[in-house]
């Protein structure tokens, strides 16, 4: 049996347990559907960084910030496995070499699509830019939305967590620090 039909054997069983009938009309395609669903969203456990870098590393005599701001992401809480969405900010001061624009996305996705706390995420992000550019400093900002307070416990829509990880000269230098953050919320 592979992978697809073991996780829909258990969506089965989940719409049984919550007292549903997985044969009815609207719902006959439902475990196969959500199957599909879930390893999609937790696909970055079958990626590594060098795939996803896929030798997008260049030369460079730029030593200035490089940045990227609001990357989209989704991803799953490891606590209630409900999604958390929003944007990422990312940036790097080169040292000889820059990364290929999209991979920062893509490394991105590659940690999102996993079970998630956004402190880890944020972290994740910030070490994976420095091992694969060898920047003398990375900066990351995610701000997102949480449905696991939006949709239930305290249930509050409009509240946003932002968490930062700021490594080498972001972490050091007050001006490199606040060139970054003064860069993200133009």
């Amino acid at each position: 049996m592979d992978r697809i039909d073991t996780i829909s054997g258990h969506y089965r069983s989940l719409i049984e347990l919550i007292g549903e009938t997985p044969g009815r009309d609207g719902l006959k395609g439902t475990p196969s559907r959500a199957a599909k669903a879930l390893e999609h969203l937790t696909s970055g456990y079958r990626q590594t960084l060098d795939e996803v870098v896929n030798g997008a590393i260049f030369e460079s005599d730029n030593d200035q910030m490089v940045l990227i701001k609001d990357i989209e992401l989704y991803s799953l809480c490891e606590h209630h496995m409900l999604p958390f969405v929003g944007k990422c900010h990312i940036a790097y001061l080169p040292s000889g070499q820059v990364i290929g624009l999209s991979k920062m996305a893509r490394i991105t996705d590659m940690y999102a699509r996993r079970l998630q706390i956004q402190e880890n995420l944020t972290e994740q992000i910030a070490r994976a830019i420095e091992q694969v550019t060898n920047a003398r400093g990375v900066g990351v900002i995610i701000e997102a939305r949480h449905f696991c307070m939006m949709m239930r416990g305290v249930e509050k829509q409009n509240s946003i967590m932002k968490t930062s990880m700021m490594l080498g000269t972001f972490r050091n230098d007050h001006r490199t620090r606040a060139e970054f953050l003064n860069l993200v919320t133009e």
